[in-house]
């Protein structure tokens, strides 16, 4: 398996009035293209922050980020939005939809960044929204949407620019177990297609649908463990 991700050291310190807060410490890890990982830890523990740098929404005060073979530690804000966009689909607790564009809309925003004409857009959103049981919603506005549904809106909105990674940011923080467990259904189905997938989670029974999780504590790696497929098996079976 090839590198797709590289942190070197990599520390991020916050300067809060009269005290500096050590968000993460010399944290040094590999992910491979096509794995599987979730980030879990404590409240403070330094996952959001890790998460922000891998997703080039924050760069390292110290260490070396490299994203699929570019080195973006020290990338200008306009140079970290074009990576974002070319290489990162995003997904978070909060869906993040536009109220008042259809699912469609949604989907194709991206694409405008992109440079792609609107029946280019619209063919490929429409195809996407498809890709994750949408296809008939897609003139459907985001309160006219159960709460699965605009997940699944902005799953396929992560999706739509054949990103190099998926970032999920507690994707179902706000849905019941149910529909949690059909969106981790999907999350799977996605990873079994060649996906990178990194998440953000503290809900134990949602972290065991990855490969493998890296808990942070204090801005440093606890532990890195790979979770095997009868582990994970047994603890899906025990939540249906």
């Amino acid at each position: 398996m090839s590198k797709i991700i590289e942190t070197s050291e990599i520390s991020k310190i916050y300067q809060m009035g009269t005290q500096t807060v050590n968000a993460l410490q010399s944290v040094s890890m590999e992910i491979n293209r096509g794995e599987y990982v979730a980030f879990m830890g404590p409240s403070g523990s330094g996952k959001s922050t890790l998460m922000n740098i891998i997703g080039c929404l924050d760069t390292p005060t110290a260490g070396k980020y490299v994203l699929n073979d570019n080195d973006v530690s020290h990338l200008t804000e306009n140079e970290l939005a074009e990576i974002r966009n070319k290489e990162i689909g995003f997904v978070f607790q909060t869906f993040n939809l536009l109220p008042r564009a259809t699912a469609l809309e949604n989907v194709a925003l991206p694409l405008i960044y992109a440079g792609l004409g609107k029946s280019e857009r619209n063919e490929k959103a429409l195809e996407t929204l498809d890709s994750v049981g949408l296809a008939d919603r897609a003139d459907h506005r985001p309160n006219e949407l159960s709460g699965g549904q605009r997940q699944r809106v902005a799953i396929a909105r992560a999706l739509v620019n054949d990103p190099s990674i998926i970032l999920a940011d507690e994707p179902t923080g706000n849905l019941d177990s149910k529909t949690s467990y059909d969106i981790m259904e999907l999350f799977q189905h996605l990873h079994d297609q060649g996906n990178t997938i990194i998440m953000v989670t503290h809900e134990d029974d949602i972290a065991h649908y990855a490969h493998r999780i890296i808990r942070l504590r204090d801005g440093l790696i606890e532990t890195d463990i790979v979770n095997d497929k009868i582990t994970r098996s047994k603890k899906v079976v025990e939540q249906v």
